[in-house]
């Protein structure tokens, strides 16, 4: 059960409360790394909260089998529900500008505008289903959006949880060491990222390019973005009928297919 009454510190500048069947699944992971990092220092919490909890009957049951037949087990609504309002009612005022999103294949996918703008939330509550799913009438009664990480089937809502929070961390001030990281990602200014290279300049045949080791930041940074934008028609040419270009830009890349063409 969620220990109250919750309250927003002063330095953390995001909250995670995340509602699942299986917290071992997220545990580990969320002691890791950026986001372990970034809790340790008290910049965002992420909370663990066992639906099982609010399981009334004395064997803690949340699935059943679902009307009309088929195969798997659904969710119940009354521990989802349950479960999502105390939280609600534990954040208290904060709660007003906290979604509950439920991670789920049938959600709008989590692209790089949408992870900015959760960035900017006090909070969130995450869903995550297991089984065949959650029942429609505890999504329509406690959930605000849904979203999805990509056009697959998970056997829970445990890892795409994991990755939105990994995304949506990385936006929050001082969780990245190097605040120009999260700048210069792909999908940052509409395209890809450039190559990184580092030491030893030479490896297995393979050298690292020369504007790179010659100091001239000016080069360097018209090769980063060219061979970003290079990647991009390559890989991704979706993202590149969208991405703000100068006309400099689109010519150079009128000139790289042309070459490509042979």
């Amino acid at each position: 059960m969620v220990e109250g009454p919750i309250e927003f510190g002063e330095k953390i500048t995001l909250r995670f409360d995340v509602l699942t069947l299986f917290p071992e699944v997220l545990d580990s992971p969320l002691k890791a790394s950026v986001v372990g990092r970034a809790r340790d220092k008290g910049i965002l919490s992420v909370h663990l909260h066992q639906i099982r909890d609010w399981a009334e009957d004395r064997h803690h049951v949340v699935d059943d089998t679902p009307y009309g037949g088929g195969g798997g087990m659904v969710m119940k609504p009354e521990p989802v529900t349950r479960a999502v309002r105390e939280v609600r009612r534990m954040l208290g005022e904060a709660s007003g500008g906290v979604p509950v999103i439920h991670l789920s294949p049938q959600g709008e996918l989590l692209r790089a505008p949408l992870v900015d703008e959760l960035a900017l939330l006090p909070g969130m509550i995450l869903l995550c289903g297991s089984y065949e799913g959650i029942d429609e009438r505890a999504i329509e009664a406690v959930v605000d959006r849904e979203i999805s990480i990509g056009d697959y089937v998970l056997t829970g809502g445990e890892l795409a949880a994991l990755v939105l929070i990994n995304a949506v961390a990385r936006k929050i001030p001082g969780v990245l060491g190097n605040e120009d990281s999260a700048a210069n990602d792909s999908f940052e200014k509409g395209v890809l990222d450039f190559p990184h290279f580092t030491r030893p300049a030479q490896f297995e045949g393979r050298e690292v390019p020369q504007v790179l080791l010659e100091g001239h930041h000016a080069k360097i940074e018209l090769w980063r973005r060219r061979e970003a934008l290079r990647r991009t028609a390559l890989r991704r040419p979706d993202l590149i009928e969208t991405a703000e270009l100068t006309e400099e830009e689109r010519r150079w890349l009128r000139e790289l297919d042309e070459k490509e063409r042979g």
